[in-house]
Formats: structure tokens, sequence, C-alpha cells
């Protein structure tokens, strides 16, 4: 039976910032529409009434949902006049939440575009996170582990070079190292007391599944090669669980999880670490 070829529709997303929170929300709703595709048009940085014009003429061109995060009231109506005009849907994604926020707070916000990038510490700190984790990739400077909040364990295609990039970009200092039998790990990492050690592991037939893709991109795949071999793939993670056991540190499957959900995973577990420290 074949599947039914995806419906289109324009997606036009409007903002006077970088447009992260919107994109982010506005494919977190679309992916529920299965077999329905948004074709996205970004416009960020809309902060004058010529910038608002060329938008509008391409939602003319091009007419679909239009959501925003406007805070200039001028711009703001003359983008809901137009959609009004043309038929089209047309929402605030941060409107309800801001009212919601004057409601219970009791006060107006201030309306600062671009608020949430502004640089500050907490800015300073997630770069100083990204160039850690960047410097201690795969096993590298490896005498700084107890610099690190995090430090990933695993066997090779566990996801530990994205996952640690993500976290860094939320602020996390990750380090991670690989686990491959035979061996030594660094004194440093059985040593470290400061950093939370989590164990990504994943299902040996997904581990195979993943090398072979990646030795077949480096046209590199042979047949009789250990690194895709099932039973030493299951070998490497027979041991990578008995060190985590033995070590005490938690384990991630990530065999089905997205990067995403293995950070916010690993962020609960650092957050509830914080809040009962090792003694």
């Amino acid at each position: 039976m074949t599947s039914r070829p995806a419906s289109f529709f324009h997606l036009h997303l409007v903002s006077d910032s970088t447009g992260e929170t919107l994109v982010t929300v506005a494919r977190a709703a679309a992916v529920q529409y299965v077999g329905m595709a948004p074709i996205e048009h970004i416009h960020p940085a809309v902060r004058s009434p010529y910038q608002i014009e060329r938008v509008l003429t391409e939602i003319e061109t091009e007419p679909g949902v239009v959501l925003y995060t406007l805070l200039d009231s001028e711009l703001t109506g003359r983008l809901e006049d137009k959609c009004r005009e043309l038929g089209l849907p047309c929402l605030s994604i941060l409107g309800p939440v801001l009212s919601l926020f004057q409601s219970y707070l009791g006060t107006e916000s201030t309306y600062r575009v671009g608020a949430q990038h502004v640089l500050n510490a907490e800015y300073f700190q997630r770069i100083d996170a990204v160039n850690y984790t960047m410097m201690h990739d795969d096993g590298q400077l490896t005498d700084e582990l107890e610099d690190a909040d995090v430090i990933l364990v695993g066997v090779s295609r566990t996801s530990k070079t994205p996952t640690s990039i993500y976290l860094a970009n939320r602020g996390v200092k990750t380090a991670n190292v690989p686990l491959v039998p035979d061996i030594p790990l660094p004194p440093t990492l059985l040593s470290a007391s400061h950093p939370l050690v989590v164990g990504l592991i994943a299902t040996p037939e997904r581990i195979v599944q993943i090398r072979e893709n990646r030795l077949l991109g480096l046209k590199a795949y042979q047949h009789d090669n250990r690194y895709v071999d099932r039973t030493s793939v299951t070998e490497e993670l027979v041991f990578a669980r008995r060190l985590c056991a033995r070590q005490n540190w938690p384990i991630i499957d990530v065999t089905r999880r997205s990067i995403e959900e293995t950070a916010s995973a690993i962020i609960a577990l650092l957050a509830e670490r914080r809040r009962h420290p090792v003694e």
C-alpha cells in the first residue's frame, strides 16, 4: 500500500528578533499534523514599516498561516489588518503569555525586542560552555575533566558529540569520553568528583546501523570489520554497562530518543544532583 503524498501549506513566521522562539513553537505544532508539511517563510528582524510591507507582499503572494512575535503595536496592527483583509489566520505567539504574566504580576511588560539575547552573564556562560565543550570532545584534554559540569561516556555512535554541543548551548560545560574495551580510561575520569558522569547506550542493532551508514559514507565499509560486527558491538555495550554500574554512573538509552530528549534527561539529572550533592 502506498502512502499518501504530503499536503503542503505556507507558514509565515514574522519576528522582530531572531525568530528562534517562533520557529520552535511553530514546528512543534506543525509536526502534530501527519500528512501536512509547512513551507516555512521566516521573516526575522522586522522592525520598520518598510520591512513589514515587504513581509505583507510575500504573504499576499504565498497566502497561509501567519504567526508572529512582534512587540511594536504599529507593526502588529498593520500585519493583523492585512491578514484580516486577506482572510488569513494570524496569531501572536507571545501575546497570550504576556497577558497571563501581566494579570498575575499586576504590571505591564517593558516590550524589549530581543531581550532574551542580551550580552549578560548568562550569555557569556553559554559561550564559555561551548568553547569548553568543543575543546573536550572525544576524549581530548582529559586532564581538565574536573572543570566540566557533565561528562558523557559511551561507545562509538551513541550521539555523545551532538548531545554535548546541545548541552553547551544551554550553558552546560560538557566533555565526552569514548569507551573502548582494552583501552585504559583516563584516571581523571574515574576520579572526577564535580562533574555528573552519564553513560549513553543504544541497542546493538541501532549502533551497527549507524556505524554501517558512516562507513559507507566514508567508502570504508568491510563485511569483516569488528566495528560493525554485532557480536563485537554487543561486547562493547556490556563493557559500558558494567563500567557505569561499577562507578554508579546513570545510564540513558538513546535508541529512540532525540538529541533534545537526551539532553533534557541529562539536565534533569544535573538539577537533581545539584539539589542533593554527593558528599
